[in-house]
């Protein structure tokens, strides 16, 4: 199946003065395979090193990272020559040995020939113990489960996706009904790879369910396994609670929902292990719409959004037959898949970054603030047919952002200050600001 993080690895691999890459993002959406598949189409040869229970490699670069005897070694371990300009070298899980992730930035200083990308689920963890990092010598790529894009690429739809690229949304609206369908299963299949892997074959719910549970239960297992026992039982809660706080009609991440009485500092280590996998997304309040907006958000309030929504329609036990079922869909557990959905399509726009708004008596709210670099651009998602925005209205009018958007099952419109965005075309909401 096609990634459109190839694309991005190409312009990486085309550069002439390029640092070793750092492939970043949750167990299980994909980078071992994309690492492998860029290898197969682009160069001559690959040379994949797992660090994961590797004592050979353990070994090799804890004694010193002089890049000849490392090459040597590799060499030796892979059975073949590396020849620099035609072989790639894939470092996998390489937090799991430290000195490999350091021995980067002598790559990058005194061997720049090597063409070195490398993944690692928990990388975001191990620099918090203290993992030395070659810092300004590594380049970073993020990779997400599948965007609805390539979902519907997937799916054997690619002319629609092309469409919508081609910001053609007056023909699109033609289709408007084989969008919504394909966006129908998107919300319960969701983007993790071995899921769409198996819709795709077989068109089998069933089975989606059983890879989704698979999937969430390897993440608890990794709970047990990398976090320490005494802070396991507070991440289980609050990864647990995270579809409660998203049903909520004020969606702000609230610890007392996760235990009564609970408290911020009892969660921090946990929420922050989540967050450093690649999880959880926290999406911050900005309480104004000064750029650049990360300068002055609030660190106390935020919404906390799940890695997936196929992942989030698991743990909320979707029934099937909601799909059918017209628009129920998106206002199932009060529009909570559809503002994870929106969520997810902006986390795949590199230059984007992504918050929400409230004033400062909570009487209203936008649910994400965009930074775009330029403008600070509101985006309201409706759920409902119902398609009053009295708040995106009030931060127009009291704000002035050049746009502001609201996305919803409706056509594709553009008057005075509104832009009306299909939720089949958020992914492409950067091109119409």
């Amino acid at each position: 199946m096609y990634r459109t993080a190839i694309e991005l690895l190409g312009k990486w691999k085309s550069k002439s003065a390029k640092k070793p890459l750092i492939i970043r993002g949750a167990r299980q959406v994909g980078k071992t395979w994309l690492m492998k598949e860029f290898g197969r189409t682009m160069f001559a040869h690959t040379v994949y090193i797992g660090f994961d229970n590797n004592k050979r490699m353990s070994d090799l670069f804890s004694a010193d990272l002089d890049v000849t005897r490392l090459i040597t070694g590799i060499e030796l371990f892979a059975g073949q020559k590396i020849d620099p300009q035609n072989t790639l070298l894939i470092f996998d899980e390489i937090q799991e040995v430290p000195a490999a992730l350091t021995s980067l930035k002598y790559f990058n200083e005194n061997a720049p020939e090597y063409q070195i990308i490398c993944a690692g689920s928990l990388l975001g963890v191990a620099l918090h113990q203290g993992t030395s990092f070659p810092v300004g010598k590594v380049e970073f790529l993020d990779l997400h489960p599948f965007s609805f894009t390539e979902f519907m690429e997937a799916m054997g739809k690619a002319q629609f996706a092309e469409l919508l690229a081609q910001g053609d949304f007056t023909m699109a609206a033609a289709f408007k009904l084989e969008y919504i369908d394909l966006l129908k299963q998107y919300y319960y299949v969701g983007g993790m790879p071995e899921a769409v892997a198996a819709f795709v074959k077989n068109r089998d719910w069933a089975e989606v369910r059983a890879i989704q549970e698979r999937i969430l239960a390897a993440y608890e297992q990794d709970f047990s396994k990398h976090i320490p026992n005494d802070v396991v039982p507070h991440a289980r809660m609050l990864w647990n609670s995270i579809p409660a706080q998203l049903t909520k009609e004020n969606k702000k991440f609230i610890y007392g929902l996760i235990k009564e009485g609970a408290r911020a500092r009892e969660y921090e280590y946990a929420l922050m292990w989540l967050s450093d996998c690649g999880l959880v997304h926290q999406v911050y309040r900005a309480p104004a719409p000064n750029l650049p907006l990360k300068a002055y958000e609030d660190l106390k309030a935020f919404k906390l959004f799940l890695v997936d929504i196929g992942l989030l329609s698991c743990m909320t036990r979707l029934r099937q037959d909601v799909l059918l079922d017209g628009n129920a869909l998106f206002l199932e557990f009060k529009g909570a898949l559809t503002e994870q959905y929106v969520l997810q399509q902006l986390e795949t726009l590199p230059d984007i970054r992504t918050f929400y708004w409230t004033n400062d008596r909570n009487t209203s709210e936008v649910d994400f603030l965009l930074d775009t670099g330029n403008a600070a651009i509101p985006l309201e998602v409706k759920a409902e047919v119902n398609l009053q925005s009295k708040s995106l209205k009030a931060f127009a009018e009291k704000y002035h952002p050049p746009v502001s958007v609201r996305t919803s099952v409706a056509d594709y419109k553009r008057q005075d200050w509104l832009l009306n965005l299909p939720l089949y075309a958020i992914g492409h909401v950067e091109s119409q600001l």
